[in-house]
């Protein structure tokens, strides 16, 4: 499933581009001008961050693969959890998934936790799934009432 980016994203990949393209600040202003008539990305539509990001490519730009996120379904699942809950809520970080996954996660073997889902095996994956989807479950229930 292809998701369309938040602005947020694509003025990050902005500022990765304009980077790796070694661009001085004032050339950078100046590109932006000159492609929409703006000299910051804050202000832009989503149609003017696009046109950045195609004359970035134009220059030689080359925007690096997405990072497949989780062999393991489980762990997978839990990501597509998280995002459900992040739209819930209302926003949501990775450093606050960790930090459940580690509470969830605290043993006398691991008395601090498992630090991310991608290092999860077998009953801790279940254990970290069930109480996002618990978390999820009471979301949903506040947001119908």
């Amino acid at each position: 499933m292809n998701s369309i980016p938040s602005s947020g994203a694509v003025i990050a990949k902005i500022h990765v581009a304009k980077k790796q393209l070694a661009l001085t600040d004032d050339s950078y202003r100046d590109l932006l001008r000159r492609i929409t008539g703006l000299e910051s990305t804050k202000t832009m539509r989503a149609d003017q961050l696009d046109a950045v990001l195609r004359e970035f490519a134009r220059l030689g730009w080359k925007p690096k693969p997405a990072m497949k996120r989780a062999a393991d379904p489980q762990v997978a699942m839990i990501y597509a959890v998280w995002t459900d809950i992040k739209k819930l809520k209302g926003g949501g970080t990775a450093a606050e998934l960790r930090a459940f996954v580690q509470r969830q996660t605290r043993t006398d073997a691991h008395p601090d936790g498992i630090s991310s889902a991608e290092f999860l095996r077998g009953d801790m994956t279940t254990r970290v799934l069930e109480g996002l989807k618990g978390w999820r479950a009471g979301l949903r229930r506040k947001a119908a009432s």
